[in-house]
This record gives C-alpha cells, sequence and structure tokens, in this order.
C-alpha cells in the first residue's frame, strides 16, 4: 500500500467517503486532486488536513463533459502522470413512483443519471487515454449495494450504480491489455456528515440493525477497500466489485 509520488483525482473528494479516501492516499505518500461542487470550505478544510504534498482542489460539475476533458487535461499537464481515478461524486435524492410528480420524477431521473453515471464515464474516457499513454494506471468506481437490493424511493440511483457496475466490467475487459485496471467498492450505508440526520432520527436504529454488526461503515472502511484496488498486487482483481455493507446484504 505504498502510493508515494502516484497522483490521485477523487472526484467528489471533499467530504465523506472522498475525504477519507484522500487521506487515505495522502498517508502514504501521494499527491492528491479533489474535486467538488459547490462547498469549496469543505474542499479546503479537507486539503488542511492532508500531510504535505502536492495537494490541489477543483471546482468541477461531473455533469459538464467539457469541464471533466479540461480537468483531466489540467492534472496530467501540471502532474506528468495520472496513475489513480477514484469515482466518488454522486446524488442520492427521493422520488418514490408513488409520490413524486411525472415532471419531478423526469428530472430527477436525468441529474441522477447525469451525475452517478455519465460523469464517471466521462471520467473513465479521459483519464484512460493518458493511462494508455503512460503504460498503465487505476480507476476505481464508488457504487453501492442499492444496485443489486434495489433502492424503491429512490430507482434512479439504483439503476445508476447498477449501470456504473456494468460499465466498469465492460472497461476492465477493454483496458486489461493497456494495463489499466478497474474495480468497484459498493458500500452500504456510511456514517457520514450527509447522513448523520437519518442515523440521528428515529429510523437510525433500523439502518444500523441493517447488519448484524449492529452499525453502519466508517468512511475509512470504505476507502481501505479502494486502496486495496489501487494497489499493486491486486491486478487479477480487475473487473472485480468489492461489497463494504457489513452483511446487510449478501449475495452469491
Amino acid at each position: 500500500m505504498n502510493f508515494k509520488n502516484k497522483t490521485v483525482l477523487i472526484t467528489g473528494g471533499s467530504r465523506g467517503i472522498g475525504r477519507a479516501v484522500a487521506l487515505a492516499f495522502a498517508n502514504r505518500g501521494a499527491h492528491i486532486c479533489i474535486t467538488y461542487n459547490k462547498n469549496e470550505a469543505a474542499a479546503k478544510d479537507t486539503l488542511s488536513i492532508l500531510p504535505a504534498g502536492n495537494h490541489r482542489a477543483f471546482q468541477v460539475d461531473v455533469q459538464n463533459s467539457d469541464a471533466i476533458r479540461t480537468l483531466i487535461n489540467k492534472i496530467a499537464e501540471e502532474y506528468s502522470r495520472l496513475d489513480i481515478v477514484v469515482n466518488n461524486a454522486g446524488i442520492f435524492e427521493a422520488h418514490p413512483i408513488d409520490k413524486v410528480s411525472y415532471p419531478n420524477w423526469q428530472r430527477i431521473w436525468q441529474s441522477t443519471m447525469n451525475v452517478n453515471l455519465m460523469g464517471p464515464a466521462n471520467v473513465c474516457y479521459c483519464a484512460a487515454q493518458y493511462m494508455m499513454l503512460q503504460g498503465g494506471g487505476r480507476i476505481v468506481n464508488i457504487s453501492s449495494r442499492g444496485a443489486f437490493r434495489g433502492e424503491p424511493n429512490h430507482p434512479a440511483y439504483g439503476a445508476s450504480k447498477a449501470g456504473l457496475n456494468a460499465m466498469s466490467q465492460s472497461l476492465a475487459q477493454s483496458l486489461a491489455p493497456y494495463n489499466i485496471f478497474v474495480g468497484v467498492v459498493a458500500p452500504g450505508f456510511v456514517e457520514t456528515d450527509m447522513t448523520k440526520h437519518l442515523l440521528d432520527s428515529p429510523e437510525g436504529g433500523k439502518i444500523k440493525n441493517q447488519s448484524p454488526l449492529g452499525r453502519v461503515a466508517q468512511p475509512i472502511e470504505v476507502a481501505q477497500a479502494v486502496l486495496f484496488l489501487a494497489a499493486e498486487g491486486s491486478e487479477f482483481m480487475t473487473g472485480g466489485i468489492i461489497d463494504v455493507n457489513g452483511a446487510s446484504y449478501l449475495r452469491s
């Protein structure tokens, strides 16, 4: 797990899982580039806790394909390499089919697919162009157990993450000849500042008890799986999906 002088791009790296991933890589010697959409203060706070290194934060809306291409070009030029990409940015907006209006149904489906699937697809494409030229790289996409068990109140989210899994496995096959390895981490519920209100609510106990461990994941536990897929020695796991859900959803 030595990532000394590796250049790592983490989308949605200012909070929660993204922040934990950034810190885990930085603690092992990597140079970190994180993206954020609107919360510049959170991005600056994340940079402030990273150990010494050439770390940067970039304001990027992952729905903007031109902005993604510009970002990847900038990182590749400034750092001379792009070794690891972690697609973490995502949205999770409720739209139960029996309650939401048709216009909102369409809007949420479109925005969720744009952020959770098309955004990572475009990041993968642009990053792979440099990785192919430099002789290899790693891509780790953050999915969800919702891709497997369903999300009745968030169907677009479940569908977007299922699509992300399928895309990752397709890219693992097409990019393997270029020594580019693609993996997926599929967390269950994770304790972050965005989920704290749910965990502190009357529903919190039920959420925690979905796992026989009686709790939800910590961001660092998701980050550990990301590190594993990005590390040397895990090449033959390309195309694999690692579940980090505390046995709250089991598949075989």
